[in-house]
């Protein structure tokens, strides 16, 4: 009896000793054990630095699975899927209260990886959780029958790579059933955001439910419902997209309904957007080609776009006007994803065309490398009545009228945009009034009132030759048939004004414009300024205005001077200083560029009725040659401004042709000149002055 009884302690020992080898060498043995169990199958499992399993679970360093779901009547390729499982742990608990065994078994990891061929889609999450149930029931054998009753993995941040584009923060629910022969149920699947490369995209908050139940009448189409993106804050809906996997194709209606533009709005007082945007956009995908084909958007009645300044607000009125087609109308496209080589690495923009705002638009076939993220393509546009919908508000008011076209070369890259040489030309007139206060006189201040003085701006035919640089800088220049100023007082015309102005030139410092290489006609002579920087935030600049061949007679016309009458051009540099809405002229110079004649007129009472002195005085400017005219000219920020004038020359006809020098000041309010265009008679009133100041000298003194 002992022999038996040591004979069972031997075994029992040997048991536990068995299975005492079998833990301790279990990180050696398993992973061959897993890969032999999957060798010759459909699914492919491999396991590395797996630990020692416990009562209720095991670790493991990394999972490798391979699962190839093969070709069928819908699908003529096989799909591979290769998943990577890092530092998971796999537990199982029993769940009481079942008449037979059921066991929960529960994978945790820090992340899971998801690659999909030939198409090369990649799947990432972080912290995946997936849980299963098991039923054991009795088979008759040794061991129990182990019946998986249900399978669920909720994706949360999930993120979906297909070369150079990226969904963000992905969430779905997958759950598979016993019940439902382990088909993926329909579910609600979301995408926070579209990525290109690091680039974050307008497309944002996708939503679609979809399951892998199929419909018997249409066993090759996935049915996706309840479609809807944000293109900014644009939302687009379809309630239904069918995909049929034989020939890859679907078609449907991209809807957009009373979308409210308010989202839009900057939160700025003087801008913003107001109205509403509706449209359809059918849609076609087949062989990796999609079509628009006639789409429309169109945008609600009183539908604005509105940005400017506290003084100044610029309109866009976008709605639909009676009679007039919708603001985007027979859109068509064609684009193409180039998947030759097993996934999708460009899109080409075949061709692109639409009605817009009563023009045309087209573009030129442009592909995007989503390996390089480049691509390259021009648009062009047509008597697109772009001006005609323009208005002003504030300080500037009115409409502008004229009808846009042009051509934008463009090229993408990962640095930005770059526009080379992009023109832009309207044909037409349009007329701006602006309303400036005029603040009441200091000397009269208790019975004076302030008053408004309206300036009105006509400009004809701009055109706009634009190059952006791919790192914001923005040179326009600007050409105009003309630019006319003209007020109560009178009118100022430049004739062919043109300069190049330019934006975003200093990183950090975008309110800093620049003006350079400007130049008009004025009153038959030039006007120009070679360089000026006016900073939006300061209201600061100080530049030099350059003045070249302007006739004396007309300036003397523009300042109402009726007795004066002269020959000849100036030339002048006047330094302009501006500080917050106030300028100043430091000291500017003027001098004739040839010499002249100086007529003063008068009448034969008038110099009947003056002294010797004031005789003498018109005489000599009766029929005055002279040779040296030279100004200067000083301004303060109130206006207050002072011209000073030196005048050498003859009279052949007084005092026997004896040199005449003359010097005059004029004392002036220079921004009320501004406002009326006009000195009245402040010249004349000078040369009298220095008149009686001559009467009191000697008749035979020099003058």
């Amino acid at each position: 009896m002992k022999w038996i009884l040591r004979i069972f302690a031997a075994l029992a020992l040997l048991l536990v000793l068995i299975l005492a080898g079998a833990w301790i060498s279990f990180p050696w043995y398993a992973p061959a054990l897993v890969k032999r169990l999957t060798a010759g199958k459909s699914v492919a499992v491999e396991m590395k630095n797996i630990h020692r399993p416990g009562f209720s679970g095991i670790r493991f360093g990394q999972l490798k699975a391979a699962v190839t779901v093969p070709a069928d009547s819908c699908t003529a390729t096989a799909t591979n899927y290769n998943a990577s499982i890092l530092n998971g742990r796999l537990s199982w608990h029993r769940i009481g209260g079942s008449a037979t065994p059921v066991w929960r078994i529960e994978l945790d990891a820090d992340s899971v990886a998801v690659r999909q061929l030939p198409s090369g889609i990649r799947f990432r999450q972080a912290n995946p959780q997936l849980q299963a149930r098991l039923d054991l029931t009795k088979s008759g054998g040794l061991f129990p029958s182990v019946s998986p009753d249900s399978i669920a993995l909720p994706i949360r941040k999930g993120v979906v790579e297909a070369r150079q584009l990226r969904l963000n923060d992905i969430s779905y629910a997958i759950l598979l059933t016993r019940s439902h022969d382990w088909v993926q149920q329909p579910a609600l699947l979301k995408a926070e955001s579209l990525l290109s490369g690091s680039t974050k995209t307008p497309v944002n908050n996708l939503q679609v439910t979809f399951g892998l139940q199929k419909n018997p009448l249409k066993p090759c189409t996935l049915i996706f419902s309840d479609c809807s993106l944000q293109l900014s804050d644009i939302r687009a809906s379809t309630p239904e997209i069918d995909f049929n996997l034989r020939n890859k194709r679907t078609a449907f209606e991209l809807k957009l309904t009373e979308v409210p533009l308010e989202k839009l709005s900057s939160g700025s007082k003087a801008s913003g957007v107001t109205g509403e945007l509706n449209g359809v956009i059918p849609v076609e995908y087949l062989d990796s080609t999609i079509r628009i084909g006639n789409g429309v958007i169109d945008a609600a009645k009183g539908t604005e776009i509105a940005f400017g300044t506290e003084k100044t607000t610029i309109t866009f009125d976008a709605g639909r006007h009676p009679g007039n087609p919708p603001l985007i109308s027979k859109l068509n496209a064609k684009m193409t994803l180039d998947t030759a080589s097993g996934s999708l690495s460009a899109i080409t923009l075949d061709s692109l065309s639409a009605q817009l705002l009563s023009g045309t638009l087209r573009s030129t076939p442009v592909s995007y490398d989503l390996n390089t993220g480049a691509a390259r393509g021009t648009i062009t546009f047509s008597d697109v009545s772009l001006l005609d919908r323009l208005g002003l508000k504030g300080e500037f008011s009115g409409k502008t009228s004229g009808r846009i076209s042009g051509t934008i070369p463009f090229k993408l890259t990962r640095s930005g945009v770059t526009i080379t040489n992009a023109k832009l030309t309207a044909k037409g007139s349009s007329t701006i009034l602006q309303t400036i206060p005029i603040q009441p006189s200091s000397d009269d201040e208790l019975f004076s009132k302030a008053t408004n003085s309206d300036v009105e701006w006509t400009f004809s035919n701009p055109a706009v030759t634009l190059n952006r640089k791919a790192a914001g800088k923005m040179p326009m220049n600007i050409k105009l048939k003309s630019l006319k100023r003209k007020t109560s007082g009178g009118e100022l015309l430049l004739t062919s004004p043109q300069g190049t102005l330019t934006m975003f030139a200093r990183p950090g410092k975008p309110s800093l414009i620049s003006l350079s290489g400007f130049s008009a006609g004025l009153l038959d002579g030039t006007v120009s300024i070679n360089h000026m920087d006016y900073d939006l935030e300061t209201k600061h600049t100080e530049t030099r205005v350059q003045l070249s061949g302007i006739p004396i007679q007309s300036l003397l016309d523009l300042q109402g001077a009726s007795k004066l009458s002269a020959t000849g051009t100036i030339r002048a540099e006047i330094p302009l200083l501006l500080d917050n809405d106030t300028f100043s002229i430091p000291e500017g110079s003027m001098d004739a560029e040839t010499k002249g004649t100086i007529i003063y007129s008068t009448t034969p009472e008038e110099r009947a009725a003056a002294g010797a002195g004031m005789r003498l005085t018109y005489e000599a400017l009766d029929n005055f040659f002279y040779s040296e005219l030279i100004s200067t000219i000083s301004m303060k920020p109130n206006g207050d401004s002072v011209i000073s004038i030196k005048l050498k020359g003859r009279n052949p006809d007084f005092q026997e042709n004896r040199p005449v020098n003359l010097n005059l000041t004029i004392q002036q309010n220079l921004l009320d000149l501004f406002r009326s265009l006009t000195l009245s008679s402040d010249i004349e009133e000078a040369i009298s002055k220095k008149a009686l100041e001559n009467s009191r000298k000697s008749t035979g003194g020099k003058q």
